[in-house]
């Protein structure tokens, strides 16, 4: 799932994207309401963590102007102002959910979750390729009949290439599916994780290498 956290205090964006990649989230962050509608519109997150009071762009026209692009991310907006007539005018902007600040964490990321399951595609739970099976409810992952544990890393990619049902698939695809803002364009991150990952996954290798092109699962 990815996630746009549009918070302007920097510190407190922070805390909360590095929270949500505990969680196995990729998180991006934004600062003001300009900066949010911009990203928004490149990123195309799954759901967008709108603070209401934002500069440059308050947070309700940050809001409105997603509804009417007729963007598909979910918003959860969160504002000083918990009051019924509070959360009923943001919900009438657009919003999905509302949250008064401050709040539970454990509810905040319960509903983020919620809000991703509603936005993200119906993909099945249970994938297959050759052999392998990848069960993402759960984050198991087998081969044949053993078990292969994975880093949130590896499992991402894994997803992507079983996904891609045998097309090619970038390594600036997976960079921009499995990582976030702050990947380095020019980093070893994927080729490092594909490393491991085909080691994990043992022989014969179940990934095909296609030289500057990218990487796919015959």
């Amino acid at each position: 799932m990815r996630v746009l956290v549009v918070e302007d205090d920097e510190v407190l964006a922070a805390l909360i994207a590095d929270g949500l990649r505990e969680q196995g989230m990729v998180v991006d962050t934004a600062h003001d309401g300009v900066e949010a509608l911009s990203r928004a519109a490149s990123i195309g997150p799954d759901v967008i963590v709108l603070d209401r009071d934002l500069p440059v762009l308050h947070g309700d026209e940050v809001c409105r102007a997603l509804a009417q692009r007729g963007s598909p991310a979910r918003i959860l907006m969160l504002t000083a102002a918990g009051s019924v007539d509070s959360r009923v005018e943001g919900l009438m902007l657009g919003a999905d959910d509302y949250l008064a600040k401050p709040f539970a964490y454990t509810e905040f990321v319960a509903r983020v979750h919620a809000l991703g399951r509603r936005s993200a595609p119906r993909h099945p739970t249970v994938l297959s390729r050759g052999d392998i099976t990848v069960d993402v409810g759960r984050h198991e992952v087998r081969r044949a009949d053993r078990f292969v544990t994975l880093t949130r890393k590896e499992f991402g990619v894994l997803i992507e290439l079983v996904r891609a049902g045998g097309e090619l698939v970038s390594a600036e695809r997976l960079l921009d599916r499995v990582w976030d803002e702050h990947a380095d364009p020019f980093t070893t991150a994927v080729r490092t994780t594909m490393k491991t990952l085909r080691r994990k996954l043992g022989e014969p290798d179940p990934i095909v290498t296609v030289v500057g092109r990218g990487y796919r699962m015959p």
